[in-house]
């Protein structure tokens, strides 16, 4: 069976929120053999979650809970529409962050997460993303364009807007 697609998320399956393990998920009682090992925000925690059911929205509805906080969907002027709000906070994986998960949006509608980002990775975005390292991230600009790394003190999370193709960046530390 193939596995589902996520818009917002399209490198789900490569940034180790899914492992492979056999067992019952919790929501649809399906065998699988790969599990969610993400973020997921509810009062209850199922033992098992599989990809089907964070992509049919079953996972967050069963459980009243979400993969991003709705607060964390960047959503400037309030023009992202509810719709896709709710399809990154109920039906797309999270990625691994040290905080709580922030999701950037362009053109009213949220990114897709393309993946973790170093310094190196990012010279060649660097006029890009200019703006968000020098105005809405918050850390001083040398400490991301000298120490950005994908899994050190301070991590990158690179997203890409889905119209126009313009990338994104968001960082936080440990």
């Amino acid at each position: 069976m193939e596995l589902p697609k996520f818009k917002y998320n399209p490198v789900a399956y490569d940034i180790n929120v899914f492992i492979n393990e056999v067992g019952q998920c919790s929501i649809c009682n399906e065998h699988r053999n790969i599990k969610y090992d993400g973020s997921f925000f509810a009062n209850e925690n199922p033992e098992y979650i599989c990809p089907w059911c964070i992509e049919n929205g079953a996972a967050a509805a069963k459980y009243n809970g979400s993969f991003i906080d709705f607060c964390g969907i960047e959503n400037p002027n309030g023009l992202v529409p509810r719709t896709m709000l709710d399809a990154v906070s109920l039906r797309t994986p999270s990625y691994v962050a040290w905080q709580q998960a922030a999701w950037l949006s362009h053109c009213n509608e949220p990114c897709a997460f393309i993946g973790y980002a170093d310094s190196e990775r990012i010279k060649p975005l660097i006029e890009e993303l200019k703006e968000d390292i020098e105005v809405n991230i918050g850390f001083e600009p040398e400490l991301i364009y000298n120490h950005l790394t994908t899994d050190g003190d301070i991590v990158g999370y690179l997203f890409q807007c889905l119209h126009c193709g313009k990338h994104r960046l968001y960082a936080d530390c440990n």
